[in-house]
């Protein structure tokens, strides 16, 4: 297909031309690069998402530029220019730098990578692309994952291409290949994945033959590793528009694949309907935690809202007196989702924080119609804490019924802990709750040295802490005592 520029100079329109424009103007960085690049013998254009993000009004300061030059080629031109250089992807022709520019006013630090014309492919067995270099820009634009990823603009001299219609599709709200999709998922299966999440993401659709192309190949998603897959589920679930995403993982099996517990969710209804929807559930609740969030998208919390009920599956029953039952379904869930994370490389911290998410998120359900005691209280803001906050919203998010009266009745309740929570804290320090003895008085105390004992002792001073709330240091060491002496009958 020609250039887009050549076949219709009237292809961009003047809003359009603006947009480019601004992004030229608002990264002098470029045209500096592109000079320095043009002064080596080589080209530079802005590429991709870059491109695709000026035209969509959302542009950072993270730059994607493509050129005909080598890697170590790349690396000569950039050293004395970049603020700092980094080598990590140099492998697959990506050399990263950072650079400091001044823009409408003030400094700025723009992230800018330049790859090398590339394409790659896998093999059968691969996990790994196998990468080869090309001459020419079409050629690199050819093998980009989808056509409004697919446009550039060669510099210094601003010229516009978009070899496969980029920008028709842009303006259409939709996702399309370049090639064939058959051609461009065999190349690189993980493109599945993140149509997915440009979905949603963008808020983009994806085209027909696009998505019949990822139901046939969702299996060759078995070959991208899971580091590659847990990144795109990631940028999924952080984007405006995560349900859209999700539901295209779902409906074309690959869900099957990289994350088969939330599939499992779509429970056969029994014919009374005697408990709701839980697929449908889920993605409500992961929506309705995202409206509580206060400081940007939270990965912790939407992981947890996404897995909190994965645990129901395994646990349905069919009760005598024709109820639906899922006993015990938060810890089943919760080494579920530590299980799942694992296998897709998650951080140990960010497995465990989930998981304890799951395991509690009924925690509030089992103490009846909000008549709290202190003790519960106490126990509540212990087992969760740094996570209470968290917990928090995970609860209220959980509340998905339709009956009006009965979801303001559990907000009320919640308030009602949340209020109970805060008269606490202000009182006894809830957040660092303790023992009123440390380890050291209780071994001075019991007259003991280092072991199990003084464990075990710890233990129960901080169950009489959390039951009584804290006590004077003279009724701590007789309570001490008098545990001591039923322990040595």
């Amino acid at each position: 297909m020609p250039n887009a520029k050549e076949d219709n100079p009237s292809a961009l329109s003047q809003v359009q031309h603006r947009a480019v424009s601004e992004l030229l103007r608002v990264s002098p960085v470029a045209d500096d690069l592109a000079r320095r690049f043009q002064n080596a013998g080589h080209s530079l254009a802005l590429v991709g998402g870059s491109v695709r993000d000026a035209l969509l009004g959302r542009l950072g300061n993270d730059l994607d530029f493509t050129t005909d030059a080598r890697p170590q080629d790349v690396l000569k031109i950039v050293r004395p220019w970049a603020d700092a250089v980094w080598e990590v992807g140099i492998a697959f022709g990506t050399v990263g730098c950072q650079k400091r520019g001044h823009v409408d006013g003030t400094d700025q630090t723009f992230q800018v990578e330049v790859t090398t014309y590339r394409s790659e492919s896998y093999d059968r067995t691969s996990r790994k692309p196998e990468v080869s270099y090309g001459d020419s820009i079409e050629e690199d634009l050819v093998r980009r994952d989808f056509t409004v990823n697919a446009m550039a603009v060669a510099l210094p001299e601003k010229e516009f291409i978009d070899p496969h219609g980029g920008l028709g599709d842009l303006a259409e709200h939709v996702l399309r290949t370049p090639g064939t999709p058959e051609a461009s998922f065999s190349d690189d299966p993980l493109r599945m994945v993140r149509a997915a999440r440009f979905a949603a993401q963008l808020d983009f659709d994806v085209a027909p033959e696009v998505v019949a192309a990822m139901k046939a190949m969702a299996g060759r998603i078995e070959i991208v590793s899971a580091e590659r897959v847990r990144e795109e589920l990631n940028k999924l679930l952080l984007s405006p528009y995560p349900r859209k995403g999700l539901t295209l993982l779902v409906d074309t099996g690959l869900a099957d694949h990289v994350l088969p517990e939330l599939p499992a969710l779509r429970l056969e209804r029994d014919e009374h309907h005697r408990h709701k929807d839980v697929y449908e559930h889920t993605l409500i609740v992961l929506e309705q935690a995202m409206a509580l969030e206060e400081d940007g998208p939270d990965l912790t919390l939407r992981l947890a809202a996404l897995l909190h009920d994965i645990g129901k599956p395994r646990t349905r029953r069919f009760e005598k007196d024709g109820r639906v039952s899922f006993h015990h379904h938060e810890v089943v869930g919760a080494k579920m989702a530590k299980k799942r994370m694992t296998a897709l490389k998650y951080p140990n911290e960010l497995v465990k924080d989930v998981a304890r998410l799951v395991e509690l998120h009924l925690r509030f359900h089992g103490y009846g119609t909000g008549e709290w005691t202190d003790s519960a209280v106490r126990r509540y803001v212990r087992d969760a804490g740094p996570l209470l906050s968290r917990l928090h919203k995970l609860t209220r998010s959980d509340c998905t019924t339709r009956n009006k009266r009965r979801a303001n009745a559990l907000s009320r309740a919640y308030d009602g802990l949340e209020e109970r929570i805060a008269q606490l804290q202000e009182q006894e320090e809830l957040d660092a709750i303790r023992p009123d003895l440390d380890g050291n008085q209780i071994m001075e105390v019991l007259g003991v040295k280092p072991g199990p004992v003084v464990g075990q002792a710890y233990k129960f001073l901080l169950e009489l802490r959390l039951e009584n709330g804290p006590v004077e240091h003279d009724e701590a060491v007789k309570a001490l005592k008098d545990w001591w002496e039923a322990q040595s009958r």
